[in-house]
């Protein structure tokens, strides 16, 4: 059904998987065509022309893109004199861990007043950097009436997170509960949290090194829940 070894560059021709790769579509349309918290189904539909995934009901209408949200620095200018200190075999695997299905997730992909969406934001924002850890956490206080980073973005798609209705229900629904804490209040964050300071980079290879290690444990748990899932929705 869907194998969490399988690398989306794999079938993406070279191209950007999250708007190339099959394999990797039908993989988020068969995990996130689902119930929603209230009980309603939240089908979504591939073949609607110029839209990666789509959703239309009495819940709403939805644009739904992928986004590869497990970011390793490899290529960015502040971190290259860390990262080339590094067997090259390490970044290897980091980044071929990143591009497995745990490493990917869906967001609205419209945009809204011809403003960034929020895959957009996240790279955009020195303060996120693009990573996943501190998205969450800016998801995490949109939920509970909190300012961060990605304050306006997040309040510009308030409909598709209210699918969700709260911050536990939005890391079931997408299977992220690895990435918080037992009791769903913090994030378990990759870097210490600096409550947004910047840079949001390592700055040393220790702190890479560290990043790498917690990103990759997240990884290989939320691949290990997707498939525990899937099982469970094919047992009798």
């Amino acid at each position: 059904m869907i194998d969490i070894t399988y690398d989306v560059r794999a079938d993406a021709n070279g191209k950007d998987p999250d708007s190339h790769s099959a394999t990797l579509r039908r993989y988020h349309k068969l995990l996130w065509s689902k119930p929603l918290p209230n009980g309603a189904d939240f089908t979504l539909s591939a073949t609607r022309p110029g839209t990666y995934l789509h959703h239309h009901s009495d819940l709403g209408e939805f644009f739904l893109a992928s986004d590869s949200v497990m970011q390793t620095f490899s290529r960015w200018e502040l971190t290259k004199h860390l990262v080339s200190q590094l067997p090259e075999v390490d970044i290897t695997t980091f980044q071929t861990l990143g591009y497995t299905i745990g490493g990917m997730m869906i967001f609205p992909g419209n945009r809204v007043d011809a403003k960034m969406t929020i895959n957009g934001a996240r790279g955009f924002t020195r303060r996120i950097a693009d990573r996943f850890d501190l998205t969450l956490e800016c998801i995490r206080r949109h939920y509970d009436g909190q300012h961060s980073p990605l304050t306006d973005v997040l309040a510009r798609y308030r409909d598709f997170f209210a699918l969700f209705e709260d911050f536990p229900g939005y890391v079931d629904f997408f299977l992220l509960d690895d990435l918080v804490t037992p009791d769903g209040r913090d994030i378990r964050f990759f870097m210490p949290f600096d409550d947004f300071v910047f840079p949001a980079v390592p700055r040393d290879v220790a702190s890479y090194m560290e990043f790498r290690r917690r990103s990759m444990c997240f990884m290989e748990a939320r691949n290990r829940r997707i498939l525990n899932w899937c099982e469970w929705q094919r047992s009798p």
